[in-house]
């Protein structure tokens, strides 16, 4: 079998692995020609991939290209490129649109086709289906299409593809089984959907369902911290209960290339076909939007209480720019929002992350520690932004510092630190 992943970042390069380790001839198309030189070369550009593992898998066969001529040799292609908002917060679909463009001038028949980047249902049929029908080959009769919506977890030392079960739905049963047969390969556990439709709305459901109970904590902490409640008391207790009850945390703001982004696509669909909003999704949105802006009054709050810089810049270091602990990972990271608020109200902001040497706001440099001893030292109020191993690790210097603390994690006390 010979395989084509179009596009080569945090979806596509651990797919390409994965498939390359059973077998499976691989291509790797993308339009970066730094990103295809580097992984020639055996360098990795994600976090999640090391420059050993790339190097094995040009040592198993896998090479990257620009070229989309090797479609034409392609038993499957699958795409695996991003599908951000755009500056309306509708979806952009552009290079989805491109990538099938590049597909339909090499199509040929038996040809397996399956689309893995998220988007609204729909969008495999009337958006993809008819760029390749184009060609005057049927779907699902000359060649296969399916979608099959990408799980990954960057970070996640339990879950990867392999042991993550994998949706699949095709425009009809043949294009089900084809794509299908592609993943078993590599895949402990295939799931066949209905169609493709099921398989699209499947992956919004998931993100959408974490979204909506991640806002429903935010706000309550918010709320609990008003009426002097210790929530995250409140959560500990809750998830004692062994049923009917999944525990979610409330945190400076949700990040990442899912939870902030997904749920917008469902959303957008239900506006279009059924001209309504979606009223969970937007009131979801509306409340982990604002949480950076609420820990951003908190900390000045703080700072306020002591008295901190009243004659001068008040330096507020933020410890851990990511979106999620221990990766490296910035997109949508709620650090960016929430720097940003606190330089509207004249804070001097700093950071420190082990897994981020440089960073930008509006264009604007922030300066990062050294150590995270020298944030502590140099600070005058710390915020944990996310809890990275090296914090947790030196919980007895952040609970000891002479400076406030301001945990939006939950995980460190103290008579100086003061919990989300």
């Amino acid at each position: 079998m010979k395989a084509v992943i179009v596009g080569l970042g945090y979806v596509g390069l651990p797919l390409a692995q994965a498939a390359v380790r059973s077998g499976i001839s691989i291509v790797g198309l993308d339009r970066s020609e730094s990103v295809v030189d580097g992984l020639n070369s055996g360098v990795s550009h994600i976090g999640d991939l090391s420059d050993d593992e790339v190097k094995e898998m040009v040592s198993l066969g896998f090479h990257a290209t620009r070229d989309s001529t090797v479609i034409g040799d392609a038993d499957v292609v699958v795409i695996c490129v991003p599908t951000p908002l755009n500056g309306a917060g509708e979806p952009d679909l552009n290079a989805v649109m491109a990538a099938s463009r590049d597909i339909a001038t090499h199509l040929h028949p038996d040809l397996t086709i399956v689309l893995e980047s998220t988007t609204y249902p729909g969008t495999t049929e009337e958006v993809l289906q008819p760029i390749f029908e184009a060609s005057g080959l049927a779907a699902g009769r000359d060649f296969f299409l399916a979608f099959s919506p990408e799980r990954i977890d960057p970070g996640n030392k339990k879950f990867g593809i392999s042991n993550t079960p994998k949706i699949v739905g095709g425009v009809n049963d043949v294009s089900t089984r084809k794509a299908a047969d592609f993943y078993e390969h590599f895949v402990e556990s295939v799931v066949l959907a209905k169609g493709t439709r099921e398989a699209e709305t499947a992956k919004l459901l998931e993100n959408t369902y974490r979204h909506i109970n991640i806002a429903l904590v935010n706000e309550l902490a918010q709320l609990c911290f008003a009426m002097g409640i210790d929530i995250w008391d409140v959560v500990a207790l809750a998830k004692t209960k062994p049923f009917g009850f999944q525990s979610f945390s409330p945190s400076a703001g949700v990040g990442g290339h899912c939870i902030p982004i997904d749920p917008n696509y469902l959303a957008f669909k239900v506006r279009a076909e059924l001209d309504k909003p979606f009223q969970f999704i937007e009131l979801a949105e509306d409340i982990n939007r604002g949480m950076p802006s609420y820990v951003a009054k908190r900390a000045l709050k703080l700072l306020d209480r002591i008295g901190a810089g009243q004659s001068g810049t008040r330096r507020v270091t933020l410890l851990g720019v990511t979106y999620k602990p221990n990766i490296s990972d910035r997109r949508e990271s709620p650090a960016d929002p929430l720097a940003r608020a606190l330089r509207a109200e004249g804070a001097d902001v700093a950071f420190y992350d082990p897994f981020v040497d440089e960073w930008s706001v509006e264009g604007t440099s922030v300066p990062r520690y050294e150590s995270l001893f020298e944030a502590i030292s140099q600070s005058d109020l710390l915020v944990v932004v996310q809890a990275h191993t090296e914090f947790l690790e030196n919980r007895d210097s952040i609970e000891g510092a002479t400076r406030p603390v301001l945990d939006a994690t939950g995980n460190f006390l103290g008579d100086n630190v003061e919990r989300l």
